[in-house]
């Protein structure tokens, strides 16, 4: 899918919003051993499980008008046998880049696929390389508890071509100039926009492809200085109305969990340790909480900014993003980069705002639907884990909360959001089938597994460390592949 091939894969499907609450609770550091219930093989109860993670988000009511876009509306289906036909072609040409040697060098070992979703077109090149997967499974025991992860790849975390790329081929240059030529028209079609962006969308044109699929520039291109002058100049407002507020007593809780947050935030990555990115995420979280009355900040929002702030970022430093150093940046740079990633980030929270109401249940929700649907497409996992007392809340939880964005590295995060950006409803409904793939691309691992501690170890350290663009790509081929299975059939969901 990353390679570039273009499949206009949407799918305009209804799906209720699942909210769920979670407890302000979330602060205690992930570095405890957290999150494993060593002592009894039963289940922990929510609330146990709540209080041993440190991952939740809040959410509340949504930006103003400008957010509105009639745009989704507008959102074409495709005639389902294209779709379907589509699928499957980049399915095959996947398995096909597979085949090649250096694919299965130990380096990039990292690929325990053995991926049996439904008589996927790759199923056969998936299962022969299952038996590399299973020389690094054992592995996983050895790891301490769950932590974030590890990022050594650091010059890829934007793009996994970022830096010492080769040089683009024609296919990549055809799409970057499709790209342009939609981006400098004078509409722009986002319709035509987000077809090109669900394969992922090229470095070069990343920053304005986001904020338009936000929903935070205007497709007219006339407007859209006007629009960022007067939005970035209305967060700027908020931060002199409201900034000084954080040291007042009410308001002393939220500005001290944001303070014991904001350096627990890629902690690995020398960009997010800097001072001065530090307060910019100090103030854009603080502005989102104070407007949000309803749920205020809850410990794991911090990450969602990143991605916003990398891309965006990224539009001004030509070397490796991680390591630059942001002082060197003019303040009007800076001021405009802060400005983006808050209204962005505030879009985002507004279209999977039902997660984060109390006690969190629309992600309860989404964990049962993830429940339902995995008994549906692999009926062998879903009873491994009943029979060791395994609760998809335990590791699933995380995957709604954070969407996957402690599992995954920050690049190959910055690459699904490509693809949620582009599909409708995709950070809350086509999550769920990115989720469901996610878990059977560790089928064999997952079965190997033969006691309630191995596997929530397992679940909870999944080794994609050396993931980039290839592995996600298959990883929505095989998500739109689901959703376009079961979306629509609602016994599915029906035990």
């Amino acid at each position: 899918v990353s390679g570039g091939v273009q499949h206009p894969w949407h799918c305009d499907i209804q799906h209720s919003s699942d909210p769920v609450p979670l407890a302000h609770s979330f602060i205690k550091d992930r570095s405890k051993a957290s999150g494993l219930p060593m002592k009894s093989k039963k289940a922990s109860s929510f609330h146990e499980f709540a209080r041993s993670t440190s991952d939740a988000w809040d959410i509340g009511d949504d930006e103003d008008e400008d957010f509105s876009s009639s745009s989704s509306s507008s959102l074409q289906t495709l005639n389902s046998k294209v779709a379907k036909a589509t699928a499957a072609q980049v399915l095959e040409n996947h398995s096909k880049l597979r085949v090649k040697p250096e694919r299965c060098q130990a380096a990039l070992g990292e690929l325990p696929t053995n991926c049996k979703v439904i008589k996927s077109s790759s199923e056969a090149q998936l299962s022969r390389t299952s038996e590399e997967a299973c020389v690094r499974s054992p592995l996983q025991k050895q790891q301490s508890l769950p932590l974030r992860p590890v990022i050594p790849l650091v010059a890829r975390i934007s793009d996994q071509n970022a830096s010492g790329a080769p040089p683009m081929t024609v296919r990549e240059k055809t799409r970057l100039e499709k790209f342009r030529q939609l981006l400098s028209s004078h509409n722009t079609d986002l319709d035509e926009l987000r077809k090109c962006s669900w394969p992922g969308v090229p470095r070069e044109v990343r920053p304005v492809t986001w904020r338009l699929l936000s929903g935070y520039l205007p497709a007219n291109s006339e407007r859209r200085k006007l629009t960022l002058q007067r939005k970035r100049e209305e967060y700027f407002g908020f931060i002199q109305q409201y900034y000084d507020s954080r040291n007042e007593e009410h308001h002393q809780d939220t500005y001290r969990q944001i303070h014991i947050d904001i350096p627990r935030t890629n902690p690995l990555i020398p960009l997010f340790q800097q001072p001065l990115v530090q307060e910019i995420f100090e103030r854009i979280l603080f502005i989102w909480a104070i407007r949000h009355p309803a749920s205020g900040y809850v410990q794991g929002i911090n990450d969602l900014v990143t991605p916003f702030f990398v891309v965006f970022l990224s539009e001004h430093v030509e070397e490796d993003v991680e390591n630059f150093d942001v002082t060197n940046l003019s303040q009007d740079v800076l001021r405009s980069i802060e400005a983006d990633s808050f209204w962005c980030m505030s879009k985002l929270l507004d279209g999977i705002q039902d997660n984060y109401t109390f006690a969190q249940p629309g992600i309860q929700k989404k964990v049962k639907a993830l429940e339902e649907l995995v008994s549906r497409i692999d009926e062998q996992v879903h009873n491994h884990f009943r029979k060791y007392e395994v609760e998809y809340l335990q590791f699933a939880f995380r995957w709604m909360n954070n969407l996957l964005m402690r599992e995954l590295p920050l690049r190959c995060t910055i690459r699904l959001w490509d693809t949620y950006q582009s599909e409708p409803e995709g950070f809350s409904h086509f999550h769920l089938y990115v989720c469901a793939a996610f878990l059977i691309k560790w089928r064999k691992e997952i079965l190997d597994e033969e006691d309630f501690q191995g596997l929530l170890m397992l679940l909870q350290n999944l080794p994609t460390i050396h993931w980039g663009n290839e592995e996600i790509g298959l990883l929505l081929a095989e998500a739109y592949r689901l959703k376009y299975m079961f979306a629509d059939a609602p016994n599915h969901y029906r035990r």
